[in-house]
């Protein structure tokens, strides 16, 4: 009897909201520290959002959520990490919002698999907006005559890692934007101070967060959820999303928004 309810209450806890914000399970709180981060960015934050999959589970009720927690914790970047909406024609609803809250060096964006052949569609309604799609290419943020880097992948080559994602990764301080987590681990990337992906839901529906039936991703529990790190060391965000996919349920899943705190060592 006791270890059935204990059983009963660690589920309750594993499922429960830990957020304010209804539509948004927990908001998870990151530090990460490099030497290689210039002065000027000591302390700058990141929000980092993922599979909305807009208006799925994640409803027009829950979305005016997400902006009012995007407004409480001001970042000074905004993220978007893929699979955004369920049919195009609600793109322009979905990017108004996240568009709408002020940043100091802007938003950008990746495509996800879900969002194969409406790339177009999605691009121009971010860019009326505010939002930045990154489709295989880079853009540099600059801050007291300093600069970091932002790489966004569309696509890629799992044997190849693209001369531009090196050349800027090896040159300073770069957060990597991919859609899948594995990206990091396949091509071998070695010098990234940041890969945030998402993709994998955190599997959506877990036992307790510990074994996921569906994970999208081949390494399996490695890079299903929050902070983990490659083989050569680069530390990869997973973010569970905000939306669902296949069916509206999420079970010891939370669906979350990544808040990252960049520190100087």
């Amino acid at each position: 009897m006791f270890l059935t309810l204990l059983s009963f209450m660690s589920i309750l806890v594993s499922c429960a909201s830990l957020s304010h914000y209804k539509g948004v399970g927990r908001i998870r709180r990151y530090t990460i520290s490099d030497s290689r981060l210039p002065e000027p960015f000591d302390g700058k934050s990141i929000a980092f959002i993922s599979d909305t999959h807009y208006p799925s589970k994640f409803t027009r009720k829950r979305l005016a959520n997400v902006t009012r927690a995007l407004d409480d914790l001001a970042p000074d970047l905004l993220l978007l990490g893929g699979d955004y909406v369920t049919s195009p024609a609600y793109a322009d609803e979905l990017f108004a919002a996240l568009g709408s809250n002020a940043t100091r060096y802007g938003k950008y964006a990746v495509p996800g698999n879900h969002d194969t052949g409406i790339c177009d569609e999605l691009e121009k309604s971010m860019m009326q907006h505010g939002i930045r799609l990154l489709k295989n290419e880079a853009d540099t943020l600059h801050d007291g005559g300093s600069e970091i880097y932002v790489c966004g992948i569309k696509d890629y080559d799992t044997t190849l890692l693209p001369e531009w994602v090196k050349e800027h990764t090896d040159s300073g301080f770069t957060i990597i934007l991919a859609h899948s987590p594995d990206y990091a681990q396949d091509t071998r990337l070695q010098t990234a101070a940041l890969v945030l992906s998402g993709h994998t839901h955190g599997g959506q529906v877990t036992l307790l967060g510990l074994y996921a039936p569906v994970n999208h991703s081949h390494y399996g529990r490695r890079f299903l959820s929050g902070l983990s790190k490659t083989d050569s060391g680069v530390p990869v965000i997973t973010s569970n999303g905000l939306g669902t996919s296949r069916r509206k349920i999420r079970f010891c899943a939370p669906s979350d928004i990544i808040f990252v705190t960049l520190k100087k060592e």
